[in-house]
């Protein structure tokens, strides 16, 4: 089962030097890299060239370093594609993403110009139209041309389009979250949810990083590194959680089991459905486990 963990994700503003250094250091699953909104506009070709200059230098360690670009049809968004696939990232993010053409769109310029088929394709959902067209966006991904393989909620730009008001229960939200958990699931994806604007907050953000795994959500996209350690404690899978599964996958591997589409344990009827969830638990867990002892 190839996972990769992508629990905490944070942005890290691509003018700003001294925090892509200190990026190096940082115990988040992935850095974005931003290009977009985290950078005025008059900074925006010297961010770029600050930003390509750190992918190249690889030195990120394990961490899964995304760059996300300006949108193509503003005076930075082509050069910013170009300069991104030549610093080779994990992936490029893709902004303001309305429907699967923008997705085919960004991957036949990165096919146009040779891009090695490792760079993936981020879509950030940040748009009415991309909670709309959700199902046909993530169904981009049933073409490897398109490279597709995370969808990247951008609920802020959400609550601005649609007038929604940011309440401590994101009752306005759930249905856009759901509705993209659902379209990438659908499609084999990734979903991340999006920030939670007050870092010092760590009671509230708590409580909404809760909510977003219950929810379905791999993890969550961050703005200060404070919001990392948990983050990532809340998207792992607890000690009890994984040693649970073991026992399920053990008990399924048992002789008298192996033909058995539903088993007993301690009284709880398990499916094999379960094992399935089971396996995918244990696999993110040992998929932590190698990731945190190279950083």
């Amino acid at each position: 089962m190839d996972i990769r963990p992508r629990r905490s994700v944070l942005y890290m503003p691509g003018a700003n030097a001294r925090a892509l250094e200190k990026a190096r250091t940082l115990p988040a699953d992935a850095l974005i890299l931003d290009l977009e909104d985290a950078v005025a506009p008059e900074a925006k070709i010297e961010a770029r060239a600050r930003v390509t200059e750190a992918v190249e230098s690889r030195g990120f360690g394990p961490r899964e370093v995304v760059i996300r670009v300006n949108a193509a049809d503003t005076p930075w968004g082509v050069a910013d594609l170009e300069a991104a696939v030549a610093a080779r990232p994990d992936a490029i993010l893709i902004p303001k993403v309305s429907r699967p053409g923008d997705i085919a769109s960004a991957a036949g310029m990165l096919a146009a110009r040779q891009a090695p088929p490792e760079i993936r394709l981020w879509a950030m959902m940040e748009t009415p139209a991309a909670i709309l067209n959700a199902r046909e966006i993530a169904a981009a991904a049933s073409d490897p041309g398109n490279r597709l393989s995370c969808l990247v909620l951008g609920t802020n730009d959400l609550l601005k389009e649609t007038r929604a008001t940011a309440d401590a229960g994101r009752v306005a939200v759930v249905p856009w979250l759901a509705t993209c958990v659902l379209a990438a699931r659908a499609n084999g994806l990734d979903v991340l949810d999006g920030v939670y604007n007050d870092f010092k907050d760590e009671s509230g953000f708590r409580a909404e990083c809760e909510q977003g795994r219950s929810l379905g959500m791999d993890g969550k996209t961050l703005i200060h590194p404070a919001q990392i350690a948990p983050c990532n404690d809340i998207f792992s899978p607890s000690k009890d959680e994984v040693e649970r599964c073991r026992a399920i996958i053990a008990a399924f591997e048992r002789p008298d089991n192996a033909g058995a589409g539903v088993i007993t344990i301690d009284g709880r009827m398990i499916e094999r459905l379960h094992l399935d969830m089971a396996r995918r638990c244990v696999a993110i867990a040992e998929a932590i486990a190698r990731l945190e002892e190279a950083a």
